[in-house]
């Protein structure tokens, strides 16, 4: 299929927001003006598209946006879109906004309604964004390496003023169901213990201990980061305190890690994609997820890979528990 039989594609970002978002759209947007394929940016996610809140997008409108986070089309969750009624409505938007391809941008979420949009004759790309980096099919999801950041500035500020009051940080980071996050911050802070939904953790041996024999060489304050999905940081807190004596303080850094201007990574990682992402339509190809498997940019089957499961890298648990002392 060349450019000829490929008019109008549209794009939209779903589920929770993630820095990098709009660099993706920019590529999207200026890769399609290179084929002279006409783009739609479809607002509020699958809400939008249902509803038919659309705007046309070319080169000059996505100027600037690189430097953005967030997204410029907005995200919403939406109800309706889960029942067979709104999704045959979101492909009939497609029909009649005469849409020949749908690329969206966002998670696990956002790729089950790429494939049920399949199912009714909707050609779908997806692109991997979240702050998670819990897509199973990628080994790095856009908006990762900037949250990590994000939470590593905080955290590296929160140390001073633990370590002037001799006290214990535990620190909550987003990651509902992975500890990606967690662990990558964890790691990069030099915290004495890491808590993920992934991890069994012997709170005796992996925390309360360590917080000991790290007085009594000399250590006179810790951070603790917890994945959100591990429990609940106030009651963990308490538990500390409790156990070992120290007193703590529970920081819970929030939505804060889902904003900010991308990274060069980030940026990197969405312009390549949002690139392949309209290679893959102007090929002729469909119901693709755009994924990095081993450093490289590639392209899986959508229901491939959805039944992928990704687990935590057992080098960096490793890892962080040897240099955690």
């Amino acid at each position: 299929m060349g450019a000829a039989k490929v008019k109008r594609i549209g794009v939209l970002t779903s589920g929770g927001d993630s820095p990098g978002m709009n660099t993706a759209i920019r590529a999207i947007v200026r890769t399609c003006a290179a084929y002279s394929i006409e783009c739609l940016g479809i607002r509020r996610g699958y809400n939008g598209l249902i509803n038919g809140d659309v705007v046309e997008l070319d080169s000059r409108s996505v100027d600037g946006i690189i430097t953005l986070g967030g997204t410029m089309l907005y995200t919403a969750r939406c109800e309706e879109f889960k029942t067979e009624s709104g999704i045959q409505k979101a492909a009939n938007t497609c029909a009649y906004l005469g849409i020949d391809s749908l690329i969206t941008i966002g998670g696990d979420g956002t790729f089950r309604g790429a494939r049920a949009l399949s199912e009714k004759g909707i050609k779908t790309i997806g692109i991997p964004g979240t702050i998670d980096n819990d897509i199973d099919c990628t080994d790095y999801t856009i908006g990762f390496d900037t949250a990590c950041n994000t939470a590593l500035d905080a955290v590296d500020k929160l140390r001073d003023t633990m370590q002037s009051h001799e006290r214990c940080s535990v620190v909550e980071v987003m990651g509902a169901r992975a500890g990606h996050l967690a662990l990558y911050v964890g790691i990069a802070s030099g915290a004495t213990a890491v808590l993920t939904p992934e991890t069994p953790v012997d709170f005796e041996t992996d925390v309360f201990e360590k917080i000991r024999r790290g007085r009594i060489s000399g250590r006179n304050h810790h951070i603790i980061i917890v994945a959100e999905g591990f429990g609940k940081v106030n009651e963990i807190a308490d538990c500390i305190h409790h156990e070992t004596g120290l007193e703590t303080r529970v920081t819970i850094l929030g939505h804060v890690q889902r904003g900010g201007s991308p990274t060069a990574r980030d940026r990197v990682a969405a312009t390549t994609m949002g690139c392949l992402a309209v290679d893959l339509i102007y090929q002729g190809k469909t119901n693709r997820v755009v994924c990095m498997r081993n450093g490289i940019i590639c392209d899986l089957d959508i229901t491939e890979a959805l039944n992928m499961k990704k687990e935590l890298s057992s080098e960096m648990l490793r890892a962080q528990k040897i240099v955690s002392r």
